[in-house]
């Protein structure tokens, strides 16, 4: 029996022991690895896409590598659907994520974030000739209506449409990605797509035919990467060199080459 005991407090020391690793010491290890895995989904132009060499690049992708630069270490880029992300950087499959995440009260209950680096606003595209500018957002449920799910735009479509009753399920349509939505859109299967207005400003000039009609803040605004829940010293490292990038106007000449229409 004596035994018995020793090896349950033995192994209840050994499982508290990995459950306290410090934020300090993930830090620490990717430095010593020299690298830090981040997660992407890489189906958002013109903040990661993979280009026609097959590169995945985007501003978020160019401002993730260069604050791997900055701390020293290179990037590992994992790319994997937009709703898994949360859950990836919550199991330490993934060191952090950078996907044009907006901060909710949802999120932060597993995961935290960095301070922003980016602010952007939601959209409405529809095809050509499309009879309403839809300049009440409440409009949407008169459509059939599609959006990448996992996204806010996908949250706000369900808070304020779907859960009231507004929109019918039947008539709301979520994506795995992006562009598999603008397709549905172009073929006629939703007559509106939602989503943040500058990757919605690349569909337009990519598929054609489409237009944006509405774009204001109704569910995004600051851009935040996420990182692991309590891991403070590496959210203030990367507050710190976000910080840097926007002073030396890093930020600002990236949104130039990405988003100046």
């Amino acid at each position: 029996m004596k035994r018995l005991i020793l090896l349950v407090v033995v192994l209840a020391l050994m499982i508290t022991a990995v459950g306290c690793t410090s934020s300090g010491d993930h830090l620490a290890a990717i430095k010593e690895a020299g690298k830090v895995v981040v997660g992407t989904s890489a189906d958002y132009p013109p903040f990661e896409f993979v280009d026609e060499a097959g590169v995945t690049t985007g501003f978020d992708v160019e401002l993730m590598n260069e604050i791997g630069k900055r701390m020293g270490v290179t990037i590992e880029w994992v790319d994997m659907p937009f709703d898994s992300l949360i859950a990836a950087v919550q199991e330490g499959k993934i060191d952090m994520s950078i996907a044009a995440f907006n901060y909710d009260e949802e999120r932060d209950k597993t995961v935290d974030f960095t301070d922003a680096y980016y602010t952007t606003e939601d959209s409405f595209i529809v095809l050509e000739g499309f009879a309403s500018d839809l300049s009440d957002p409440m409009e949407l449920a008169n459509y059939t209506v599609g959006a990448q799910s996992g996204t806010v735009q996908d949250s706000w479509i369900t808070d304020n449409l779907v859960t009231p009753g507004l929109l019918p399920e039947t008539k709301y349509l979520r994506y795995e990605r992006v562009d598999q939505a603008a397709l549905d859109l172009q073929a006629g299967r939703i007559e509106v797509l939602m989503a943040d207005y500058v990757p919605a400003q690349a569909i337009v000039s990519q598929f054609g035919g489409m237009t944006i009609v509405f774009h204001g803040v109704l569910s995004t605004g600051p851009l935040n990467i996420v990182i692991p829940e309590g891991d403070k010293d590496l959210q203030e490292e990367i507050n710190r060199i976000l910080k840097e990038l926007q002073a030396d106007g890093f930020v600002d000449a990236l949104a130039m080459k990405y988003f100046a229409e």
